[in-house]
């Protein structure tokens, strides 16, 4: 079982030539919505992969709310622990530009209403995988990080958004996943030493005991354990639009680990699903399946 506690959002996407500079404006050629949000974008990655997963998160009681979980009850995620709030439904507001480059504004709205009871009511038990981000309140974070620890549960921890008060809660987390912009800026804000990332990555698996990951774009991943370093590479693709690929890749991630896959192994599939999430626009419409990743693995040999 998954457990994945996190944002629902409901994207609004508009694809430009190209991404503007600060105070400019640009004309948009095209316009449309999307389910999405880290969590719920996880979630459906997860699912995907082959995975029995349920959601912890919010939506609002408007019009957004049906559109932003239609893809997560299509796919069988149980969303019976999603609640219902006051505030409107999460929206994320997206930019792709031609080169398939994106730039992100995100509110929060009924996110920001996934407290720390709701991981107590929910319950977390031992042998579950429980799959987090930064877009819900990081006392939230904190108490789902704890539990799975109590619980004999295994933890992965997406660090994104950045967010400078969240360095401490990574230690906690058995598994880190961050992008390498990410990682950097962490890594600036624990002090860790290294005369590269690679060092810095090293440092914090030798501090820690901990896994961290970092994603390195069309580069692929690299991960560090306390006793080994591993690199994946991504699959040779021209990207339409790269919003959903980091999700997908750490719902592909847990789903492997989940499944008992090897590390090397949950991530070479996390990895290849990532690259193939960025062959078509969109976040959760363009998460593959696990039929798709099959077949593009078998290809690449």
């Amino acid at each position: 079982m998954i457990t994945v506690i996190g944002s629902i959002n409901l994207d609004l996407i508009a694809t430009v030539d190209r991404l503007p500079a600060p105070g400019e404006t640009v004309l948009g050629d095209g316009f449309n919505t999307a389910p999405g949000g880290k969590g719920a974008n996880q979630a459906l990655a997860a699912v995907r992969a082959g995975a029995k997963v349920r959601m912890i998160g919010a939506v609002g009681g408007d019009a957004f709310a049906a559109e932003a979980t239609a893809l997560l009850a299509e796919g069988g995620v149980d969303l019976s622990a999603v609640s219902r709030s006051g505030r409107p439904t999460g929206v994320a507001l997206i930019l792709v530009g031609d080169d398939g480059e994106n730039v992100i504004a995100v509110v929060p709205g009924a996110n920001g209403t996934v407290d720390p009871g709701a991981v107590k009511a929910a319950g977390i038990t031992s042998g579950e995988h429980v799959v987090l981000q930064h877009e819900v309140p990081l006392d939230t974070v904190a108490e789902a990080l704890d539990a799975a620890r109590s619980a004999g549960a295994i933890s992965l921890l997406n660090t994104a958004p950045f967010r400078h008060d969240a360095a401490a809660l990574l230690a906690k987390a058995d598994y880190v996943i961050a992008n390498e912009t990410e990682f950097d800026l962490y890594a600036a804000a624990l002090s860790l030493a290294g005369v590269d990332r690679l060092a810095r990555m090293r440092a914090f698996a030798a501090q820690t005991g901990r896994t961290v990951v970092v994603t390195l774009g069309g580069e692929g991943v690299i991960a560090a354990a306390s006793d080994a370093v591993l690199q994946v590479d991504a699959l040779k693709i021209t990207p339409v639009d790269t919003v959903g690929a980091g999700d997908t890749f750490c719902g592909y991630l847990a789903a492997g680990l989940s499944s008992g896959l090897p590390l090397a192994q949950a991530l070479r599939r996390a990895a290849a699903a990532g690259s193939l999430a960025c062959l078509k626009p969109g976040a959760q419409p363009a998460i593959p399946l696990a039929t798709d990743v099959d077949r593009a693995l078998a290809t690449a040999g």
